[in-house]
This record gives C-alpha cells, structure tokens and sequence, in this order.
C-alpha cells in the first residue's frame, strides 16, 4: 500500500504545483498564517474543478481556539452544505468543549451533514487533554481520520505518541501525521510510526510580481507576513517524498 501525501494550500496556484508534484490530496483552508480556516467557496469550486485529485477543505470559521457558539456553529454547518455541492472530496474540522475535551455531539453533526465526503478531525486534537479518550469519541463521531503532532509543535517530537494512536486505532481510523513534515524528517516518521498518509505545507515563498513597491506602506514586520511575496509549495520537496514513499511500497 502506498504513501498517502496530503499538502496543505492556500490557493489554486499552490494547488495546481501540489497535484503536478506527486500528491495525492490538498488540503484547501484560508489563512494559514492562523493555522487555517475556512476558505471562499469559489475558491473550493474553481480548484475542485482543475484538479484531478482529492479535495478536502477546511471548515473553521475563525481562527483561535476551536470553542463555537451557536452562530458559529451555524456558519459550519452551512460551509459544509455548499463545499459538498461544490463537489469536495472532503472537509478537515472539529469542536472542542471548553474543558479541551471532544464536543461529541456537535462533530457527531458536523459528520452527519458531511457524508457521504470523507471527514478528517484536525489538530485541535492535539490539546486534548486525554488522547486516547479522544480518539475513541472521534471514532464514535464517525471521522475517517485525525491529524496529529502527536502533542507536540512537530509530528517528529510526537512520533511516539503518534505510533502508539496508530496502533490502538487499527483500522478504525487514520491516524495521519502533520506539522513539521519535510524530505528530512518524512521518512523516520512513516518508519517510526507505520503511517500511512503524511501531511504537509512543502511551503515556500516567491517574489511578487509588483513592480511598484511603496515600502513605506507595508506589511513588512516578520520573515512570513510581507505583502511583496507571494505564498506557494515548493514541488522539490514533494517530489522528493513522493520518490521516497515509492520506495517503501
């Protein structure tokens, strides 16, 4: 079986490089500075219709922690009703309660509008205080996978915890590891672990192609938030797992 690659984008462009790369699934979501959140529906409905692999997007109406009210609540439920129509393969969400535990009954919802697309819970599950309690709600709510660090800022510091969930899931459910995934690490993660799907940005950064440049007017304050690059993927780095994952078929 092989090496699922799952790259989180941002846009179509990014999209487009993902698929001619070697992955087999986007992850569509807006602001990923924020950790991501829902993207424009239009934007769902244009990429969905250029590429040829999966879809899933993100639905996650601020960013934040992942507490909702009813209106936000309301907003997702929505979201999700008009990705499905737009043709997504997959939508990536998830609600906690305010005690950090899984909101049973909401996700249960929010899985219950989604099907028959594909749904993964994100890494909200990684402030959970119970992993192990929290995997088994999830499975209850009927998620087909979770996204996970394993806890911890990167997927390679949580590669313990990571293999221990992929064990105790079985095939109840994926257990598919993220943050901090690169050409370096993806390897001792899938060996370490035995996943069998990674997810990652692969993100890089190009020069914008304004040639008016008003420096004194922009948002220029960090090495990520300048508004003269534009954000994408950097295909080297797809194409160098996606030849390495072949190898372990």
């Amino acid at each position: 079986m092989s090496i699922k690659i799952e790259i989180c984008v941002t846009n179509a462009e990014s999209a487009l490089k993902a698929q001619s790369a070697g992955a087999d699934r986007i992850e569509l979501c807006g602001n990923l500075l924020q950790g991501g959140i829902t993207p424009s529906v239009s934007a769902v409905e244009i990429i969905r219709k250029n590429l040829k692999i999966d879809v899933n997007v993100m639905v996650r109406p601020r960013e934040g922690d992942f507490i909702y009210d009813d209106i936000d609540f309301d907003i997702m439920l929505r979201d999700i009703r008009y990705f499905k129509r737009a043709g997504a393969d997959g939508i990536v969400t998830g609600i906690l309660k305010k005690d950090g535990s899984i909101d049973y009954k909401r996700c249960r919802e929010l899985v219950k509008i989604a099907k028959p697309m594909s749904v993964t819970f994100h890494r909200a599950f990684d402030l959970t205080p119970d992993p192990y309690e929290s995997l088994d709600r999830i499975i209850k709510c009927g998620f087909d996978r979770i996204l996970t660090s394993g806890g911890k800022k990167s997927a390679f510091e949580g590669r313990k915890l990571i293999k221990c969930l992929i064990q105790k899931a079985g095939d109840r459910i994926i257990i598919m590891p993220g943050a901090g995934i690169n050409d370096r690490n993806a390897i001792d993660i899938i060996d370490y672990t035995g996943a069998k799907e990674i997810h990652l940005s692969a993100k890089t950064f190009t020069e914008g192609k304004l040639s008016h440049q008003n420096t004194n007017n922009l948002i220029k304050h960090s090495k990520i938030i300048n508004e003269l690059r534009n954000q994408s993927v950097d295909v080297k780095i797809i194409r160098k797992i996606r030849n390495i994952t072949k190898k372990l078929c």
